[in-house]
């Protein structure tokens, strides 16, 4: 499975796995049955009540309307989703996939109407073969509107270890350094645990160096340790102390 390397808007290097085709098939397939049982409903309370005899009595234009507006939820299923649930559909859910910017922002909803848009021609018009074919020559596996929107669909699978959590053990002893680390949050943790690992595996100096620089900001006290490395892991030891202590 390829990897999408973003930039956060704090200047952290992060990987995402990218939602492989058969992920992103089988999320589509959901979503098209849970579509499909909405229309078989509506056809059955249509035929229950008898509603076409009165469907019946209107002009082409009145009943066509009406039918319309009875399958919006169908027509807007996608665009709703993943508007108001970040980047999800139903079917994603279950597969654990997300839409996100390749930028590292969050998706915007015209980033969403752009995605929907090409639907037309990714999915319905091509019969799914355009967006197959996009996803599986481009580098970070986008159908024609993830690349139009600077989207890409990611697992949100999480592989974590304990090394990788917020969390990590210090002794009952231990006497925090920097205090101010309390201004950080979980999140801000995670973040800056990943951006770790990373300056670890591929020794990237200005990662640790971008990475020192804002949590210096964020905290609003200088590096007192011997080295950027070593004022990161302490940043970790004292949010691990001081949150667990509240």
């Amino acid at each position: 499975m390829t990897q999408l390397t973003i930039i956060t808007t704090q200047n952290v290097a992060i990987n995402f796995e990218n939602a492989s085709i058969g992920e992103r098939i089988l999320a589509f397939v959901l979503d098209m049955i849970i579509k499909a049982l909405y229309a078989i409903a509506v056809f059955f309370i249509i035929h229950t009540f008898n509603l076409n005899y009165f469907l019946n009595q209107l002009d082409n234009w009145s009943s066509s309307a009406i039918y319309l507006l009875v399958f919006i939820p169908v027509i807007f299923y996608t665009l709703f989703f993943e508007i108001f649930t970040q980047g999800r559909t139903p079917g994603k859910m279950a597969l654990k996939i997300k839409v996100i910017k390749i930028d590292g922002y969050q998706a915007q909803v015209g980033d969403y109407m752009i995605r929907w848009v090409f639907r037309l021609i990714d999915i319905l018009i091509s019969s799914g073969v355009i967006g197959l074919i996009s996803i599986m020559t481009t580098d970070k596996k986008q159908r024609l509107g993830d690349l139009v929107a600077g989207t890409a669909v990611i697992s949100t699978k999480q592989r974590f270890t304990l090394s990788q959590s917020i969390f990590q053990e210090v002794p009952s002893e231990y006497i925090p350094t920097y205090p101010q680390v309390v201004l950080l949050t979980d999140e801000d943790i995670r973040i800056i645990k990943e951006a770790v690992r990373n300056v670890r595996l591929n020794n990237d100096k200005k990662l640790l160096d971008q990475l020192t620089k804002k949590v210096e900001s964020v905290i609003g006290v200088p590096n007192k340790s011997e080295t950027q490395l070593k004022f990161i892991d302490t940043i970790l030891a004292d949010y691990n102390h001081l949150t667990l202590l509240m």
